[in-house]
């Protein structure tokens, strides 16, 4: 299996109750922790209503997590092409790739909130053909192509180019996708990768197997290639040392998201309130085909191994970052996904424990060491009786070759 990648997608979703500034911090904070641990990739979305997802410009966000990082790429996940005019976005994501030190990644999609839609006065059955139509563009800009003229009915270009272009040369586009077909048919037609966003739910879950192909025909179609590696899965999760502390710390977090987001902002058709975390807990976690790990590192192993069996293979996993448990919980579950899960599922250990493994196996080969120690200590009457005296006390390090002092000093009695 190849290696997976790991990285954290921020959309973000803040409980309404503290205070902007801090929220902003405390992200910006997470950035710099999930750097250190060595995570790949952070991405942040943009939204403009419902109280919750308070991030308006991811471009802002991540110029300013560049600052506190140095080697996670950071993503923009998405920008609402259908919001902006493409010259401007593209614009922005060649200061962001050059202000990062080429760590960008320019992710789109079509604006998940209505809301949104609705403020800006435009009409949601227009908003994936504008998508479309905006990226085409956008990719015409990024690539550095002659200048060009476009004029459609909701935006226009003249004699257009950058002056600027991005500092990678070929800077990583992805599209967002949700259960619908619509997002891989449209990395399919451009070429990108992928950002699933609907493996988030049960029903996101259960299209994954079947997704991936929408992608390959739409690239075959269009005569471009997509390839697994560019596809990022996103999961929901959180861990601790064990099931029964990870569950405590988040199910009154996850209730309070469902209730509070999910069912009384979002309104989303069929989903009811709980009246307990218990039952939240039961009703979302416990449930056969679960999108939620809410466990230990080996339930996430034991998640993303079966997620890999289930798509086909892909290139990143994204765990969705959600303010269910403390700040201090919370990054204490990264730090043990980076700790166990990461190496566990990439095989970094597998030569560990064959080195250990043939260590054990292979003891009398290893014994010479030891018989070496005693020979040289036989040599000399003061290292015999210090060896005489030795076997008698404890010592505190034991050399890696030490002999059975207190065997070797019978055979002399």
């Amino acid at each position: 299996m190849n290696r997976i990648k790991f990285g954290g997608f921020l959309a973000p979703h803040h409980p309404i109750g503290e205070h902007p500034m801090l929220q902003f911090q405390r992200d910006l904070d997470l950035v710099e922790h999930m750097d250190r641990l060595g995570f790949d990739e952070f991405w942040c979305g943009e939204h403009h209503s419902t109280g919750w997802e308070v991030i308006a410009s991811p471009e802002m966000f991540l110029a300013a997590a560049g600052q506190r990082s140095h080697r996670i790429r950071l993503g923009t996940g998405v920008v609402s092409l259908p919001y902006h005019h493409p010259f401007n976005v593209a614009q922005r994501i060649v200061q962001l790739d050059h202000m990062t030190g080429g760590r960008a990644i320019f992710g789109s999609g079509p604006g998940a909130l209505p809301s949104d839609a609705y403020t800006l006065g435009i009409d949601p059955m227009v908003q994936r053909d504008r998508q479309d139509e905006a990226l085409g563009v956008i990719r015409k800009l990024l690539r550095g192509d002659e200048r060009f003229s476009y004029d459609c009915e909701w935006f226009t270009l003249k004699d257009a180019a950058l002056q600027t272009l991005p500092l990678q040369e070929d800077l990583p586009f992805a599209v967002a996708s949700m259960i619908s077909p619509s997002g891989m048919t449209l990395a399919g037609k451009h070429g990108t990768g992928v950002l699933s966003i609907g493996s988030t739910s049960t029903a996101g879950l259960q299209a994954l197997p079947t997704q991936w192909s929408f992608a390959e025909d739409a690239a075959a179609k269009a005569g471009n290639q997509v390839h697994r590696k560019d596809w990022r899965i996103v999961m929901n999760w959180h861990i601790a040392e064990t099931r029964e502390k990870a569950r405590e710390q988040a199910k009154h977090g996850l209730m309070h998201w469902h209730n509070e987001y999910t069912v009384k902002t979002l309104m989303r058709p069929g989903a009811v309130a709980y009246d307990s975390a218990d039952a939240a807990l039961d009703a979302m976690v416990d449930q056969e085909g679960s999108a939620i790990v809410i466990g230990t590192p080996d339930d996430l192993i034991e998640a993303v191994l079966e997620m890999v069996k289930v798509t086909g293979g892909f290139g990143t996993v994204i765990g969705f970052i959600h303010d269910w448990t403390t700040p201090a919980d919370n990054f204490n579950s990264w730090d043990l996904v980076a700790r166990y899960v990461v190496p566990e599922v990439n095989g970094h250990l597998r030569a560990y424990r064959a080195s250990r493994e043939h260590v054990i196996n292979n003891r009398e080969v290893f014994e010479r060491a030891g018989q070496a120690v005693v020979s040289k200590i036989m040599e000399n009457e003061r290292a015999v009786k210090a060896m005489q005296e030795q076997a008698t006390g404890a010592s505190a390090i034991q050399s890696h070759n030490a002999p059975d002092l207190a065997e070797e000093a019978s055979k002399l009695k």
